[in-house]
């Protein structure tokens, strides 16, 4: 009996929570702001989207991931945050580009700003990877990845044109199919192709599926092809964390059986 009232307490506040979020969630409207929400995202487990390399404030840990500098090892021990999608491919889709270029889109153009700011495409990067990638598109391409030490980051300078790991090719389409469908971009019918072969070869991860949901509760909308997200839990979590610690004994023991019950339903 006590059980069940804690469950209906409970699910009113998850109500009331996800109530208030939904009004309050606001995503970032520049990329500076985006940036920083996206350190505090990514802070519980820093890793290089590229080369797995640990890093540290805006210092990459080169010999955590065994990087190589190709030519720059001051860029190639700075963190940067990418544009999976490069702001140059989304702008070169719109009028604003021709009158001014990235920062005359970013100052008069919603959409293109919108889109700059967009979590769901920014990732965390070794500088020299960054500025290497620069806007080439993505590709199967047939070279050793030895260009960066144990970093199995391809670039062909050549081509215009990059492969990336194999861990993070499937996040990678992912992010490309939402941005076209969130921002109406045009993509050839070879891109979609791959990936949207990439998306079914290299399913969601654990650690994919949970940055979808922390990014949610940033922007206000996850990445549907990585999967559904919960608005409610933005800030329930947090609130039941405080209830269980203040709580004791028996009440403690209700409050977290009533949890998994609400959890459940």
């Amino acid at each position: 009996m006590v059980a069940k009232k804690i469950v209906s307490l409970l699910s009113g506040i998850a109500l009331a929570v996800a109530g208030s979020l939904l009004t309050d969630i606001e995503p970032p409207e520049t990329f500076g702001a985006a940036k920083k929400i996206a350190r505090e995202i990514h802070a519980d487990d820093p890793l290089t989207f590229y080369c797995g390399c640990r890093y540290r404030d805006n210092r990459v840990d080169l010999a955590s991931c065994g990087y190589q500098p190709r030519k720059s090892p001051q860029r190639a021990s700075r963190l940067e945050w990418e544009h999976v999608v490069p702001a140059w491919v989304i702008g070169h889709q719109r009028q604003c580009w021709k009158k001014g270029g990235r920062e005359h889109c970013t100052a008069n153009d919603p959409a293109f700003a919108a889109a700059e700011a967009d979590l769901h495409n920014l990732v965390p990067a070794i500088g020299e990877v960054n500025g290497d990638r620069s806007n080439f598109g993505f590709a199967m391409l047939n070279r050793k990845p030895d260009q960066y030490g144990r970093c199995r980051m391809v670039v062909d300078f050549q081509a215009r044109k990059a492969m990336p790991r194999e861990e993070v090719r499937g996040a990678v389409a992912r992010i490309y199919l939402y941005m076209h469908d969130r921002y109406r971009l045009r993509m050839s019918p070879q891109d979609r192709k791959l990936y949207e072969a990439w998306n079914r070869q290299y399913p969601v991860s654990e650690r994919e599926r949970r940055r979808n949901q922390e990014v949610a509760c940033q922007m206000g909308w996850g990445n549907p092809y990585v999967g559904e997200v919960g608005l409610w839990r933005c800030g329930f979590a947090g609130v039941m964390t405080s209830l269980l610690d203040g709580a004791g004994g028996v009440m403690q023991d209700g409050l977290r059986d009533a949890l998994k019950a609400l959890q459940q339903r």
